[in-house]
């Protein structure tokens, strides 16, 4: 299969037709579930699709482990090019592995505006035109309200989407029936796209639900969901 085949049937064609196109340019998306059901896997899902597409993508870690992250986008390129048997995969990771930066920060020690400041120069003065930001375990349900703001305004003025993966920190928090933990209440008239993963043990599927979004109301199944065994989305 050529690489345009694959993207044209991958199943990030139905997550972004769920969301009326895809998150768009300026605009925050959030994939949010307790601990452990796959939020990285989903995240490094949606770059890799990015990069087959020839878009830029930086890939920002908080978790303190980048060759871990960087071992989760060596597996699911080779799930996603063996199941769909892409020609000359290995040329074709090559390739796109110049479009994709991984930097890693910690939370606690630097503040959103170097990790902000950060990445303007590497997108200004590194010559490194990024289409879209993935922070990935970054702490959103203890941020504050300014920094989510700081981050909303960063994406509008370099004109790209940002993705974020978000478990809740404390264990006592209550969720709701879409996977959602009551600590994101706050946050939501912030954000763009909220998306709840939960697993559903009868289907052995985490069912990704459309909780908010521009257009959907709130409850909406995706037509998608991660497979445990793969740890793709699929349809």
């Amino acid at each position: 299969m050529e690489i345009q085949e694959l993207n044209d049937l991958s199943p990030l064609r139905v997550f972004e037709e769920s969301l009326d196109g895809g998150l768009g340019r300026g605009n925050l998306g959030v994939l949010v579930s307790r601990h452990g059901v796959g939020k990285t896997a989903c995240l490094v899902h949606l770059a890799t699709d990015k990069l087959l597409r020839g878009q830029h993508v930086i890939h920002v870690s908080f978790s303190g482990n980048v060759e871990h992250v960087i071992n989760w986008y060596k597996e699911v390129f080779r799930e996603v090019s063996e199941g769909r048997s892409l020609a000359d995969a290995a040329s074709v990771y090559n390739n796109i592995l110049s479009n994709r930066v991984v930097m890693n920060f910690s939370q606690e020690n630097v503040t959103i505006d170097k990790v902000l400041s950060s990445l303007e120069t590497l997108i200004k003065h590194g010559s490194f035109k990024a289409d879209a930001i993935l922070f990935d375990g970054y702490k959103l349900t203890v941020a504050t309200e300014d920094d989510v703001k700081k981050i909303k305004q960063f994406a509008l003025d370099m004109n790209l989407e940002v993705w974020f993966s978000v478990s809740p920190v404390r264990a006592d928090v209550a969720y709701d029936e879409f996977g959602v933990p009551n600590t994101m209440q706050k946050y939501t008239n912030l954000i763009d796209v909220l998306i709840g993963l939960i697993y559903n043990e009868d289907r052995d599927k985490v069912v990704m639900t459309l909780v908010k979004s521009r257009t959907s109301q709130k409850g909406k199944l995706m037509g998608v969901s991660l497979d445990p065994k793969t740890m793709l989305i699929s349809q």
